[in-house]
């Protein structure tokens, strides 16, 4: 399971994985939509799909969440679409320009 790109597919390239190394995967550019995808166990992060073919329970049975917001990126910085204040308060914490009032 992994984070992916948005646009005229619900599911499309770059794919973001939950790990990966600083520096390397797809630039973030102006005008790229992306489902940031988070998952975290208490235990194992080996899972499985159940029998119903979409409910994903962790092997060893620890409780885990999986949880996603859409972000995009303008010229003026970043756009937590599924925020409801678009991101602006954490964005601000972490020094991120906040580009929803213009975009």
């Amino acid at each position: 399971y992994t984070g992916h790109g948005i646009g005229t597919a619900m599911h499309q390239a770059p794919d973001v994985p939950n790990v990966g190394r600083p520096g390397k995967g797809p630039k973030i550019v102006p005008g790229l939509v992306l489902a940031v995808e988070p998952m975290v166990t208490l235990g194992s992060p080996d899972n499985r799909t159940t029998e119903d073919q979409w409910t994903v329970v962790t092997v060893d049975g620890s409780w885990a969440a999986h949880w996603e917001h859409t972000v995009t990126w303008t010229e003026e910085g970043a756009w937590v679409l599924t925020a409801v204040d678009g991101g602006r308060a954490q964005l601000a914490a972490l020094g991120v320009a906040y580009a929803g009032d213009d975009a």
